[in-house]
Parts: structure tokens; C-alpha cells; sequence
């Protein structure tokens, strides 16, 4: 103001003479055309962008602040520091072999495999390939397998509980530091809140490292944002051995020590495959110690060891908001496209995109054979009621819902006709498509698809299936519904 006074003064003259209301009116459709001008340069999906534009219009300039601490601002920034992480490392270098050793897609999914690689990671093989299910058999092999760690052992999760499963879990691990094997433990901030320092001081104190994803800055009882998290459930061990999937290291996940655990499926990986995990781990590391002060892993030779080729041709995916490609989304709706004779789907979280909401009714009106199984009984009330709102939709395409029974249904796997099997972290909903960090293990062939195939039906026989097209609901039903189908692209 001191700069231009004569312009402030007639400003000021304007609106004493009455001119006030003109002049916040010409002040706000600048502000507003500016602001306009500033979002719909980021070229968001339209929704998105128009929902920015009610919440700027409505909380001027707290708008402009909330856009730049937590809108898509602040989902660049984290995905160009994840890039200058990763130019860091000598990672991608270590990997060419791998990448060199790739087998041949089978024929029928070549194209399908080819987005895949094109999008994520390569394709590569495992020597062995084990389905576990529930908690209580992941965490004994993930126990074993640590106590026979030799270099190292490295785990990442979302959730990570202080309770006796995590306390036999940090342990194994502590004992294993204390041996000399390099331990590495990196927990989400969010899902992990409750794992303090002093749960884990006696790993320290032996050597072991742990690491906070996206840590907040106000402290961790204050609530960090819900986005952007690591979703992914990783352990590698020595390079050779790898675990992915459903289960999160909690009491809620094994039946003996709780008597409604979560009914989950992981999988246990052995081979060249590993590699690519331990490659999300290691990026996730890197970019994990850009907030605390850890050595930078570089012995590449033992944490990316070459192994022989292994009869299962097998793919590891990774996704986050790093990366705009959405692989993990990408490749599960292609895969039911390309689905021939069946299509079996099992999700605790299904509130689909329309993507996938087409390729799904899509596939069924076809003649796939298409089921999704749903918990009957969520850990969320609005997840739930979003997801009972696409059900007509599914069931007029001739698509077969099924809700499990009883216990909380955890599990994220699907079986494509005889020739794929995933198993991974990642929902059926936006929130893990685009908002967090996840990674999936898809097997290719018909022996491990077979396998997965007859859990999934065992576990059908534990479900109910809705039958009803246009079931009858009370309106107050139909209201919760409707209303959480509004926030289907948020949950």
C-alpha cells in the first residue's frame, strides 16, 4: 500500500462514497476467476476440480491454504521427492538381472502381462509359492522364517500392534539383531500409532532400525493425514524369502488370541520374485528415512541375490500416489476383461470405481461366471452401507454376491479362469486404487489358481449369497445407503 498511495487513496474514496458492496464483489470474482484459473491447470478429474472449487468459493483464502497443505499440491510434492529418492539409490541398477532372467508371459495373458510390466514391475518366476491362511499360520511361517534369517530381515506395515502378536513379532526380531542380522521395521504412522518407542527400545538397543512412514509433525497422538499411507504388508528375509497380503501384525488377525479374528489370506514367496518385493521395500526405505536419520542400505549383492529360476511365473505390482499410472487398478480391470469362464473376486472393502464397476457387470453380462465376496460384517458401518448400494446394479448384470459370515472377511485375492491368482493389500475401493501405498503378488498358471479357486469356495460355503434384485428396503435403508454412496470416491 505505501507503494501505490494514490491508488489507495481513490481506493479508499471509492468505497466511502458507498461503493463497498461493488468493490468485495469485484474482489471476489477476481479471487475466484484466479483460484479457477490455478486448479483447472492441474487438470483433475472433474469431480475432484469441482469439488475444490465449492470448498475454495466457500472458505476463501482457508481454502487456498487447505489446497496447498493437502490437495493435489501437496500429492506432487511427495511424488517428486519419491523420485529424487529413488535417483539416490543404485536400486534399479542392482535389478537388471532380474529384469534379463524375465520368462514368457503365457500366451493368453501376454497382453495382459505386458500392461502390467508396463505399469509396475516386470515379470519374473518362484521357486515355491505357499497359500496361508489366517492369521495364526502367517505369523508361525513369518516367525520361522525370521529365526532363520542370516543377513536380513525386512518388514513393513500398516498396522503394527503392541500386543502379544506384535511383542512375539519384535522378539523374533530383537533376537535376530542381537545375532548380528541387519532388522529393519517400517510401520505406517497412522496404522501403527499405537507401537511406541519403548515397545521397540530392546530392538534398538540390539541394532535393529525402525522407520515411520509419513510421521506426523505435531506429534503421533495427534491424528496424521488419512491419506497417502503405505497400505503394504511386506517381509523379506535374506532376499530369498517373502511374505505379502492381507494380514496386518495385530491379535485381531490370529483365532488364538482372538476368538472373532479376521478370516485373511497371505502368501509365502521363495525365488527371483522376491527381488521385486524386496525392491518396493528398499524404495520405501529410502524414502521413509528422508524424515529420520538412518543409513541408507547399499550391500545390494545380499539384498538382491541372484536365485535360479522357479517353475511359477510369477509378477509382483506395486501402486501409490507416486505413480499416476494406478497399475494395481489398471491391471485388476483389465484382468476382468480378458476373464473368459470366471471371475472371483474377495474384498473387505468393495466401493468400486466405474471403471471397474463396468468391466465387472461387463463381464458378468458376457457369461463370466462372476462372484464377489463381501464381509457380512464390517469394521466400518459406512464402507459397508456404500457397498450394499451397488448391489442391485451387480445383481441385475447376473453378477453373484456373496457375504461372508460371522467373522470380519480380510482377505484381497482374485482368481481370473485358470490362469491367475492375486493376492495382495490392496481394497476394492478409491482409497487403496489411488490414495495409498499397496502392492499385490499375481501367480500365473493353473497350480497356484487351482488353490486359490478352492479357498475361495470354501470360503463361499461360509457365506450367505443375496438373491434379491431389488431387494425391499425401509427408506431408511435406502437413505444410509444412497448418502454413503456420495462419499464412495473419499472411503
Amino acid at each position: 500500500m505505501q507503494l501505490f498511495p494514490t491508488l489507495w487513496q481513490h481506493i479508499q474514496h471509492w468505497i466511502s462514497d458507498g461503493h463497498a458492496t461493488l468493490a468485495l464483489s469485484l474482489i471476489w470474482t477476481m479471487y475466484l476467476l484466479l483460484v479457477a484459473m490455478w486448479i483447472v491447470l492441474q487438470r483433475r478429474a472433474p469431480v475432484a476440480t469441482l469439488s475444490w472449487l465449492l470448498a475454495m468459493a466457500a472458505l476463501p483464502v482457508v481454502g487456498v491454504l487447505v489446497y496447498f497443505v493437502f490437495g493435489p499440491r501437496r500429492f506432487q510434492r511427495l511424488r517428486l521427492k519419491r523420485l529424487r529418492i529413488q535417483r539416490k539409490t543404485r536400486m534399479r541398477r542392482s535389478l537388471v538381472h532380474l529384469r534379463a532372467k524375465a520368462p514368457q508371459a503365457p500366451e493368453r495373458l501376454q497382453q495382459l502381462v505386458r500392461l502390467a510390466s508396463s505399469v509396475s514391475l516386470p515379470l519374473c518366476t518362484a521357486q515355491r509359492v505357499e497359500l496361508l491362511v489366517g492369521g495364526a499360520d502367517t505369523f508361525d511361517a513369518i516367525v520361522q522364517a525370521i529365526a532363520q534369517a542370516q543377513h536380513h530381515v525386512h518388514l513393513e506395515y500398516y498396522i503394527f500392534e503392541p500386543d502379544t502378536t506384535g511383542q512375539r513379532l519384535l522378539a523374533a526380531l530383537t533376537e535376530r539383531a542381537s545375532a548380528g542380522v541387519q532388522v529393519r521395521l517400517l510401520v505406517d504412522a497412522l496404522g501403527s500409532k499405537r507401537l511406541a518407542r519403548r515397545h521397540y527400545q530392546a530392538l534398538l538397543d540390539a541394532g535393529g532400525e525402525v522407520a515411520l512412514f509419513h510421521p506426523p509433525r505435531l506429534g503421533r497422538r495427534i491424528r496424521p493425514v488419512i491419506n497417502f499411507r503405505t497400505h503394504r504388508k511386506i517381509v523379506v528375509i535374506d532376499g530369498v524369502y517373502g511374505f505379502t497380503g492381507g494380514v496386518n501384525i495385530t491379535d485381531e488377525e490370529d483365532k488364538r488370541e482372538h476368538p472373532n479374528a479376521y478370516h485373511d489370506i497371505h502368501i509365502a514367496l521363495q525365488g527371483p520374485v522376491v527381488g521385486w518385493l524386496q525392491h518396493v521395500f528398499l524404495e520405501d526405505w529410502a524414502y521413509a528415512l528422508d524424515y529420520q536419520g538412518h543409513s541408507l542400505p547399499q550391500d545390494f549383492a545380499h539384498l538382491l541375490p541372484q536365485q535360479p529360476n522357479g517353475p511359477y511365473v510369477a509378477q509382483i505390482l506395486a501402486s501409490g500416489p507416486d505413480n499416476t499410472l494406478e497399475a494395481i487398478h489398471r491391471v485388476l480391470v483389465a484382468a476382468i476383461h480378458a476373464a473368459h469362464q470366471r471371475l472371483w473376486l474377495a474384498t473387505p472393502y468393495f466401493v468400486p470405481t466405474e471403471a471397474a464397476m463396468l468391466a465387472l457387470t461387463n463381464a458378468a453380462l458376457r457369461g463370466v461366471d462372476v462372484r464377489v465376496l463381501v464381509p457380512q460384517r464390517s469394521d466400518s458401518r459406512l464402507v459397508s452401507a456404500a457397498a450394499r448400494s451397488y448391489f442391485d446394479e451387480l445383481l441385475a448384470a447376473g453378477v453373484r454376491v456373496f457375504e461372508y459370515q460371522g467373522r470380519m472377511l480380510h482377505a484381497k485375492t482374485m482368481v481370473v479362469d485358470d490362469m491367475l491368482g492375486m493376492v495382495g493389500t490392496a481394497n476394492f475401493d478409491n482409497r487403496s486404487f489411488r490414495l495409498n501405498y499397496e502392492v499385490c503378488a499375481v501367480v500365473y498358471g493353473p497350480l497356484f489358481t487351482q488353490q486359490l479357486a478352492q479357498q475361495f469356495e470354501q470360503d463361499l460355503q461360509r457365506s450367505c449369497q443375496v438373491v434379491h434384485h431389488g431387494r425391499p428396503q425401509p427408506l431408511h435403508q435406502r437413505l444410509a445407503e444412497g448418502l454413503a454412496r456420495l462419499f464412495s470416491p473419499l472411503l
